[in-house]
């Protein structure tokens, strides 16, 4: 059985979007068990309103939040009483739980996993891997999208060497390709580190990488992971969700600007929302934080109770098919002295 805490009070749909992906996970996975931690009343209010195997849902009561606007190593430190921080103290507590879900501040989650839940043996810093969709169906992962700010090549490299395990374990992709984002694809381009990064992953064994990588094209669907700093990373996952939504509004606009528009949207309703669906991230769960000793995945703070499900499924793939133990095994063979 897999256990897995639910940081109940955590983002902006809580807690009813926490309450409700974590009814649809016992619902559908049957050997996985949630802990909600959060306020107990709200919780078992929210709780009473859905159908479920009750002995699989637990409640952990915190009477506190942390916001998104406080400092978060200090947030950590201080806010004991909050839902975060109790479903960090519970994960870090023993083998009985194996992952966390968190749709909360990004910053305290972070600094809380490193701190307090602490590393894989050999990783050097832990990294966030969000999935997106390509247009030819398929997924891409980007790692590091904002835990580490600064990189060395070194630590690019293990970016690699965990996205690939972690793209095979959770989503069966069997030899993922791996590019490195840069201003070019030629191998010349870049700076200092993006060069000395591309030799080393060149040279890297068990990597399929492919080559550099231009921003333009991440959702072209020729590459399974984009390895970057959390900086870079954090700036082509936002700009490339923004300008995805915009021209989603361009297109709405277009097909109601008038009536021979809206003739021809109407024909193609049913594309365009299988279209709409496959692009929406809420379909994708969250972000995984690569290189902790226990499962952790952050959702967006936006995130309804599908993505938490989705969260949820990808905390328990990723623990169903021991990522944690084949990203150890795997990086002991590449420690850096």
């Amino acid at each position: 059985m897999i256990n897995v805490v639910v940081d109940a009070m955590g983002g902006d749909r809580s807690p009813d979007a926490n309450v409700e992906g974590a009814v649809l996970a016992v619902n559908k996975i049957s050997d996985a068990n949630i802990v909600l931690v959060g306020d107990e009343t709200q919780i078992n209010e929210k709780l009473s309103a859905y159908k479920y195997d009750t002995s699989r849902i637990s409640v952990l009561h915190a009477a506190d939040v942390i916001d998104c606007n406080e400092k978060p190593t200090e947030a950590i430190r201080n806010k004991k009483e909050s839902s975060m921080y109790k479903s960090i103290e519970l994960l870090k507590s023993g083998e009985d739980y194996n992952a966390l879900v968190c749709t909360g501040s990004t910053g305290a989650l972070l600094a809380g996993a490193v701190l307090k839940i602490g590393r894989i043996r050999g990783v050097k810093r832990p990294a966030f891997c969000p999935i997106l969709p390509t247009v030819n169906r398929k997924i891409v992962g980007v790692c590091d999208s904002g835990a580490n700010v600064d990189c060395d090549s070194f630590q690019l490299m293990q970016f690699a060497v965990m996205g690939s395990l972690y793209l095979k374990k959770a989503y069966g992709v069997k030899n993922p390709r791996v590019a490195l984002l840069n201003v070019g694809t030629e191998e010349e381009k870049g700076d200092a580190l993006r060069k000395e990064t591309h030799r080393i992953l060149k040279e890297t064994a068990g990597i399929n990488f492919v080559g550099n990588m231009e921003s333009r094209d991440l959702l072209k669907g020729d590459y399974d992971l984009v390895v970057c700093d959390g900086f870079a990373g954090n700036v082509l996952i936002k700009s490339t969700e923004g300008a995805c939504l915009e021209m989603l509004k361009l297109l709405k606009s277009a097909m109601t600007a008038n009536f021979k528009n809206k003739i021809g949207a109407a024909l193609l309703k049913k594309d365009i929302m299988e279209l709409k669906d496959f692009m929406d991230y809420n379909n994708y769960g969250g972000a995984v934080l690569l290189g902790t000793s226990k499962t952790v995945v952050k959702g967006h703070g936006s995130s309804k109770g599908i993505t938490v499900f989705h969260c949820i499924e990808q905390a328990y793939n990723m623990e169903k098919n021991g990522l944690r133990a084949a990203i150890a095994e795997e990086l002991s063979a590449r420690s850096q002295t």
